[in-house]
C-alpha cells in the first residue's frame, strides 16, 4: 500500500515530467523578420512557427496564429531563409575508393566520416543545414555518397537524411570523367577507355539484376551477391542519383550519354563549360547541373574555361541549377556568395536563391523535407542580419530540426565563422565536445 509520503513524491515526479515533456513540445514563434520562404514571395513582416523539429505556419504577421504555450521572439529587422542545401562536399573528413581498381561502386564514405569533425561547425558558420558529402573524383566511380544534416552528433547515423529506409540507401555515387580519373595508377589512360570500362561495369549490372529477377526470390537461383552491381542495380532503379564529375563540355556531352543509355538518373557536378552546351543540358533528361562559382580562375586545365555566367547560361535555357562548395575548393562560410557572384553575372534573385536551397534539395531528393519554408518541412533555417546577397550579412543563427544548432553570439561557435582555416584542420584536439560524452 502507498504512504502518504510516497504518494507526494509520486504526484511532484509526473509534475515534473509533464513539464519536461511539455517543454520539450513547445512551439517557437519568430516575429517581424523578412521571411524568403524560396517557393513563394518574400514576406516583408514574417512570421514563422516550429514545434517538434517541423515547421508548423508560416506567413504575414497577424495572419498567422499563435499557438498556446509559444516561446515568441521578436526578430524585426533580420531575415529568415531556409537552410542551405550544398549538393558537394567534402566536410566530414571522409575518404572513398583506392587505387587499386578504376570503379569502386561498394566503397561508403558512410564508413570513414567523423561525426565531432569541426568541419560541420563550419557548415552551419555558413549556413549549409544539408550536405551531400562526396568521396574524391580521382576514380571513375569513387563510391557511395551521403547525405546529412550538419549539426554534430556522436555517430554519423544520427546525422543522416533517411532517402530510403526500406533500403537503407542514404546518398548517391560518385562518378567522374575528364582528366581526373586519369591519373591514378589502376585507372584508364584515356577518355575513351573511361567510358568503355563505366559501359561494361552498368552492363554487369543489368546482367546481374536480370539474373535476380528471374531467381524470384528462390536463394537456391540467386547468384552471388556482389556488392558492386548491388549498387549499380540501385542506380539503374532510380532508388540511387550518380553524381557525376564534369568540366570540359565534350565530358559533359559523354556524362549524358552513358546516363541517358542506361537510364539512370544523374546530377551535373561542376560543368565548368555548362555555357558551351547550356540548351544540350537543358534537353537532357538529367536531373540538374550542380556548378561551383569561383573567386579567381585556376587549377587544372581542364577547367579553364570556367565562367561564373555559367549559372545564367542555365537559367535562361531552362535547366535546373544549384550551386555547391567543393569544401574545402570553397569554404563553406562563404556558399552566400555563390548566389551574389550569379547574380552579378545574370542570374536572377529569385533563381540564385533557389539554387543554394531548393535547388540543391531536388537532386538530392530531399525537397519534401528541407530547401523551403513551408508547413510540414524539417525546421532548418537561418537567421541573417540582412540581405543574404550582402558582403556585410551575417548568419546569425542556424536552426535544424527545431534546435539551434549554431549561434554568433556564442564565442564558441563565432569562432568558427571568424576564425582562420586552423580551427578546422584534422585534429584530435579540434574534435566537438557534445554534451553528455
Amino acid at each position: 500500500m502507498v504512504n502518504k509520503f510516497t504518494f507526494l513524491i509520486l504526484i511532484v515526479m509526473a509534475a515534473v515530467q509533464i513539464q519536461f515533456v511539455t517543454a520539450q513540445d513547445q512551439p517557437i514563434v519568430f516575429q517581424g523578420a523578412e521571411i524568403i520562404p524560396i517557393t513563394g514571395d518574400p514576406i516583408e513582416n514574417g512570421t514563422l512557427v516550429i514545434q517538434n523539429g517541423k515547421i508548423t505556419a508560416v506567413g504575414e504577421t497577424g495572419s498567422v496564429r499563435i499557438p498556446r504555450r509559444a516561446e515568441v521572439r521578436d526578430v524585426s529587422g533580420k531575415v529568415i531563409m531556409p537552410g542551405l542545401v550544398d549538393t558537394h562536399s567534402h566536410i566530414g573528413e571522409g575518404d572513398g575508393g583506392d587505387r587499386s581498381a578504376a570503379l569502386h561502386p561498394d566503397v561508403r564514405i558512410l564508413d570513414t566520416i567523423d561525426p565531432r569533425s569541426g568541419t560541420f561547425k563550419k557548415a552551419m558558420a555558413g549556413g549549409v543545414t544539408s550536405v551531400n558529402i562526396m568521396p574524391g573524383s580521382g576514380l571513375l566511380i569513387s563510391g557511395q555518397t551521403v547525405y546529412v544534416k550538419t549539426n554534430p552528433k556522436n555517430t554519423i547515423e544520427e546525422m543522416l537524411i533517411v532517402v530510403d529506409e526500406e533500403t537503407g540507401i542514404y546518398g548517391g555515387l560518385k562518378m567522374a570523367n575528364g582528366t581526373n580519373p586519369l591519373r591514378s595508377g589502376g585507372t584508364p589512360g584515356t577518355r575513351a577507355k573511361s567510358a568503355a570500362l563505366v559501359r561494361e561495369m552498368y552492363i554487369q549490372a543489368q546482367e546481374y539484376k536480370q539474373r535476380v529477377d528471374a531467381a524470384n526470390g528462390d536463394p537456391d537461383k540467386l547468384p552471388p551477391r556482389n556488392l558492386q552491381l548491388e549498387t549499380l542495380v540501385e542506380v539503374l532503379e532510380g532508388k540511387r542519383i550518380a553524381h557525376n564529375h564534369t568540366h570540359r563540355h565534350d565530358d559533359i556531352l559523354t556524362a549524358i550519354r552513358l546516363s541517358e543509355e542506361f537510364g539512370y538518373r544523374m546530377v551535373l557536378q561542376h560543368v565548368s563549360e555548362a555555357w558551351k552546351v547550356a540548351d544540350e543540358i537543358a534537353k537532357a533528361d538529367i536531373l540538374g547541373s550542380s556548378i561551383i562559382t569561383l573567386d579567381s580562375p585556376g587549377g587544372k586545365l581542364e577547367a579553364i574555361n570556367i565562367y561564373n555566367k555559367n549559372g545564367r547560361e542555365l537559367e535562361r535555357a531552362g535547366a535546373d541549377v544549384a550551386f555547391h562548395t567543393d569544401d574545402p575548393i570553397v569554404d563553406s562560410r562563404f556558399f552566400f556568395r555563390s548566389a551574389a557572384q550569379g547574380v552579378r553575372e545574370g542570374m536572377s534573385r529569385e533563381k540564385a536563391l533557389e539554387a543554394l536551397t531548393m535547388a540543391g534539395a531536388r537532386m538530392m531528393d530531399i525537397d519534401d523535407r528541407v530547401g523551403s519554408l513551408e508547413e510540414g518541412k524539417d525546421a532548418d533555417f537561418l537567421i541573417l542580419t540582412g540581405d543574404p546577397l550582402s558582403v556585410y550579412t551575417n548568419v546569425q543563427e542556424t536552426w535544424i530540426d527545431g534546435v539551434k544548432a549554431w549561434d554568433r553570439s556564442n564565442p564558441e561557435d563565432r569562432k568558427y565563422s571568424t576564425g582562420g582555416y586552423e580551427i578546422f584542420r584534422a585534429s584530435s584536439n579540434n574534435h566537438i565536445h557534445l554534451e553528455g560524452n
